[in-house]
């Protein structure tokens, strides 16, 4: 399992920027060194004297009754020789002949003495942001870019108006973004289409990733099509079901608009009793009622929604036809 919750093809994408930095920093610096060698050719001896002397520094240590002697000659030679070759590279307009990794604490290697190196979460958390950003139909949404003008500020028959109840259900999500950690609850986000759940659903996934969460977002309906044809054997990729269970937030959007198959039903299910009981947070979005659950999948099903998961309630008119209309009246 691993450790930050993010999926297999994530950290081979990170650690392939990894290996692709620490090779570029690798020949760049033995460019350098070619570069020096040909213009002085008196470095390249140099070099291999203070490579003798440090080899020749750790057999004193070994030594007999001199070796403290030895060790201390040996000392001044390599500092005198380090001196020289420094003022040789200076005057070359070179600072050093080591690679200039991009991470100097891990050397591009991701790891420090076997403990992720924070260059390597921080890879982790860019390509689970443009995965999530290249899997959405829109541009990855925020908070600040959710508007709540689209809702009616109109109320009937004493009832809270859209844009009260829109007001209510946008300030909950606010903060479950901003207090996420790995005890927050299942949220199921219901209400007709174009009203904002997958706004704010990315929203949500948007700031755990920002602190740190690994996220998988994905469409139920790509998600069973990529589970079946695993099982089925038509995808050579197995880890598609240890990603959904190993993340640290799982986003499931569209609940509902998948093609309905036994298989479905039973691959959604396990997907989320399993993260009930690993008591991992889940966040799904619908457009089903509690009754058309209980029809499309099953009892069971419905009834772990509902005694496991808060319910977030959309109201309004298809934001996606205002705008349209705004367009063409535009």
């Amino acid at each position: 399992m691993n450790p930050l919750g993010y999926g297999r093809e994530i950290y081979n994408s990170a650690e392939k920027i990894l290996r692709e930095r620490r090779r570029s920093a690798e020949e760049e610096a033995e460019k350098r060194r070619a570069a020096l060698f040909k213009k002085c050719p008196g470095a390249r001896q140099m070099e291999r004297k203070l490579a003798s002397t440090a080899v020749g520094a750790a057999k004193a240590v070994l030594g007999g009754k001199d070796a403290a002697e030895q060790l201390k000659k040996l000392k001044e030679e390599n500092l005198a020789l380090q001196s020289d070759f420094s003022r040789l590279l200076a005057e070359n307009g070179i600072d050093s002949l080591e690679p200039h990794y991009h991470c100097p604490s891990c050397k591009d290697t991701g790891y420090v003495d076997g403990k992720m190196c924070g260059c390597m979460k921080d890879l982790l958390r860019a390509e689970s942001y443009r995965r999530l950003n290249a899997l959405t139909p829109l541009s990855l949404s925020t908070f600040d870019s959710f508007s709540l003008d689209y809702y009616s500020p109109e109320s009937r028959d004493g009832r809270p108006s859209d844009r009260e109840v829109m007001e209510s259900t946008f300030r909950y999500c606010a903060s479950y973004a901003h207090q996420f950690h790995m005890r927050s609850p299942n949220l199921i986000m219901t209400g007709g289409t174009g009203l904002g759940k997958t706004h704010l659903s990315l929203a949500i996934a948007r700031e755990a990733i920002r602190k740190g969460f690994g996220v998988v977002y994905c469409s139920v309906g790509n998600l069973v099509t990529k589970l079946e044809s695993e099982h089925f054997g038509r995808d050579r990729g197995t880890g598609t079901a240890d990603s959904l269970r190993d993340c640290d937030l799982l986003i499931l959007d569209d609940l509902g608009t998948e093609f309905k198959s036994s298989f479905t039903s039973a691959a959604i299910y396990n997907i989320i009793n399993t993260r009930l009981m690993l008591q991992k947070p889940t966040i799904i979005s619908t457009n089903l009622s509690t009754k058309e659950m209980v029809e499309d999948y099953s009892e069971r099903f419905a009834s772990r929604i509902i005694g496991s998961y808060r319910r977030i309630v959309f109201v309004g008119k298809d934001i996606r036809q205002q705008k349209r209309a705004e367009r063409i009246s535009g």
